[in-house]
């Protein structure tokens, strides 16, 4: 009996127009569908980068419990408005921008003075209405990039100036995501799963581009705790070896290199393909798990006899490491 699971179809595009997309993932083996789709649509909502304002400083306004003369809104009531303001930042971490308005009429986001690396994607935001014509409404606005949503408790004892008001920061660029699953055929079976994710942007990234980057998100997190017991035991052996040995210090391994080369895929090493398979069968798949086997185990292996352990002796031999005896 096959005992793999086959792999999924690469996503497609079903339709995208402007901030909006729907993506499909066919050939999930069963139940995939709502493990990746749950797993997606929570890390496209929480993990990728955006801008948001974390604070304001408003000239002669000490908090945002105040009003100012001349203008119809409250504080509070601008800083709900500013909020639904959509920034992107190109370069920088946090960019301070300033807005003055003189003379009756309404104040939105176009009227931001941006820097260059600054654009307003809701240009048309309404922000206040100025009441009378020597009525200014001048302030400064701090923009950063960040992940997540951060209060402004948080804020206010990192970053935020004297005199300024802290902002709760939303930084998402996500407007929607949601995702359904349904039955496909594959082969002769009829409940594998198709995958389909919506998503929609504020427009500071495309909705491809957000699928793709929390699909990399994912497989870096996996990647960094792919065989850690071993990496860990191994590490240890290793060092305690050095110790032992006394050799010369240029004859060893940087601690650094020594963790990438123990992270090294078996299938990536110059040895045929024959010692490759019977290693991966008997479930050694890096250099870190084939260094903690001794010989005598290697020799248990189906399909792996003298000529196997010469060829793995002389490639572990390049980076200074051996097999137990």
């Amino acid at each position: 009996m096959n005992t793999s699971i086959v792999s999924p179809s690469k996503p497609k595009i079903i339709k995208e127009d402007g901030n909006k997309g729907s993506y499909e993932i066919g050939g999930l083996y069963p139940g995939y569908g709502h493990t990746l789709g749950n797993s997606l649509r929570r890390i496209i909502l929480s993990s990728l980068p955006g801008a948001a304002i974390t604070s304001i400083k408003i000239n002669g306004i000490p908090h945002e419990f105040s009003t100012i003369k001349g203008i119809k809104e409250d504080v509070i009531s601008m800083i709900l408005n500013l909020k639904k303001i959509k920034f992107s930042i190109s370069a920088g971490d946090e960019v301070v921008l300033t807005l003055k308005k003189k003379g009756v009429g309404a104040v939105t986001a176009a009227d931001i003075d941006v820097a260059g690396q600054v654009e307003v994607l809701t240009p048309d935001q309404y922000i206040a209405t100025i009441t009378e014509s020597d009525a200014v409404l001048q302030m400064e606005i701090t923009l950063s990039n960040g992940i997540g949503y951060v209060s402004r408790e948080v804020l206010q004892k990192e970053r935020v100036p004297v005199e300024s008001i802290a902002l709760d920061a939303a930084f998402s660029p996500i407007v929607n995501v949601s995702y359904d699953v349904d039955q496909m055929r594959v082969g002769d079976r009829t409940d594998f799963n198709r995958l389909v994710i919506n998503v929609e942007t504020d427009g500071s990234i495309t909705p491809k581009k957000a699928l793709e980057k929390s699909i990399e998100i994912m497989i870096y997190q996996l990647k960094a705790i792919i065989d850690f017991q071993d990496i860990e035991v191994v590490k240890e052996e290793v060092e305690g070896k050095k110790e032992d040995d006394k050799e010369s210090e240029e004859n060893k391994l940087d601690k650094d290199v020594l963790d990438d080369v123990l992270k090294t895929r078996i299938e990536s090493l110059e040895i045929s393909q024959r010692t490759i398979n019977a290693l991966i069968e008997a479930n050694i798949r890096t250099i870190g798990g084939l260094i903690r086997k001794k010989e005598k185990d290697l020799l248990d292996v189906d399909g792996m006899g003298k000529k196997g352990i010469d060829e793995l002796k002389e490639i572990l031999a390049k980076f200074d490491l051996t097999i137990k005896e």
